[in-house]
């Protein structure tokens, strides 16, 4: 197992070199970057006051500039070229992107294009807001799932069945943005009830708190968001884990188990339950950081809450090329990670599977 690790962990960084490598020249290529849209805000400034001072007339400004900036006309070639050296444009791409690969393997992500602060501080802020959505969906999201799946394979077919899922197609039919608006009409100040808070993770005296009421404080912060992203989550995995044990329940192994006189929790949680969990844990990288990064993305705005999601949002809308290659980064870095976690567990709920030999 060690080698294999070790395999693992290797090819993790051609990995991620390709996956950055891609990304680096499509954004690096594509119109409207940092440049293209700091000359657009200066001529845009320009334009206001000379309509200011022209009275609204005509604008136009015979100097032109010798690049090919759109929006660029009027300003001064040396003004352009230092917005360029600020970006670091005034280097070939190529260079920008040899200058990256070395900057990323020591974890050296830069400085915002458009935050007063370092790339590494912006992550570390909003962390802490991202993981808890993201681990505390997710773990949620499992520990309902899979004992009702397995609830439901065993009582397929009956009342139990048929109205669980029923309540499950109907709550993953609901977005889960617009189920976070009606928890917070109802919940939040809205037109009902004013039970929780709708602004961040702990309260403004929470450095005041003891420990109970700091637990306390964070969860009713969390309730909202959280019950929000967890809501629509489960009937994927739920229906899963249901046909998953259904296929294996079938299975002539266990129709032998049963003729032996094992009792009917042993062969389910003995035998049915390692070969039926494995497709449920070869999803759960995905849903992790799906649940981690796109999946809080919204919930994060409607509950103002300042996370990687929305980070990662913006930067892409403003072009903040720091920001964006990061959160790219970290989050490739994480996924491969816990594929090679998946992996791990895999071997301890089957111990038959060996992937040493593959």
């Amino acid at each position: 197992m060690s080698s294999y690790i070790l395999r693992r962990l290797l090819f993790i960084i051609p990995t991620l070199i390709g996956i950055m490598t891609i990304n680096f020249f499509i954004v690096q290529t594509s119109p409207g970057g940092p440049v293209e849209k700091m000359i657009l805000q200066i001529q845009g400034e320009k334009d206001t006051a000379l309509n200011r001072i022209t009275g609204g007339g005509d604008s136009e400004v015979s100097t032109q500039s010798s690049n090919n900036y759109q929006g660029s006309k009027g300003l001064d070639p040396d003004l352009i070229k230092d917005i360029e050296e600020l970006y670091g444009f005034d280097k070939p791409i190529i260079e920008r992107y040899f200058f990256m690969l070395k900057s990323y393997f020591f974890f050296d992500f830069g400085d915002s294009f458009f935050k007063n602060s370092s790339v590494i501080d912006l992550v570390k802020d909003k962390l802490p807001v991202s993981i808890s959505l993201g681990i505390w969906s997710t773990l949620i999201i499992y520990f309902i799932s899979i004992p009702l799946g397995i609830k439901k394979a065993l009582n397929h077919g009956s009342k139990f069945d048929i109205y669980s899922s029923t309540i499950i197609i109907l709550g993953s039919a609901i977005p889960g943005f617009l189920f976070a608006i009606l928890l917070i009409i109802i919940f939040a100040g809205g037109n009902y009830l004013d039970l929780f808070p709708l602004k961040g993770i702990v309260s403004d005296n929470f450095d005041s708190l003891s420990i109970f009421e700091k637990i306390r404080d964070y969860f009713w912060h969390m309730a909202l968001p959280i019950t929000a992203m967890v809501i629509g989550g489960f009937a994927t995995l739920t229906m899963l884990t249901k046909n998953s044990f259904l296929d294996e329940i079938g299975k002539q192994y266990v129709l032998t188990a049963k003729a032996k006189g094992l009792s009917e929790n042993i062969v389910l949680y003995k035998h049915v339950f390692r070969n039926a969990m494995l497709i449920i844990i070869s999803g759960f990288p995905a849903a992790f950081i799906s649940m981690f990064f796109t999946g809080s993305l919204l919930i994060e705005i409607i509950f103002s809450l300042d996370g990687i999601g929305l980070l990662g949002f913006e930067a892409a809308l403003y072009r903040d090329y720091p920001v964006m290659f990061a959160t790219l980064y970290i989050f490739t870095l994480m996924g491969l990670l816990v594929s090679l976690l998946s992996d791990l567990v895999y071997t301890f709920v089957d111990p038959r599977i060996n992937f040493e030999k593959n």
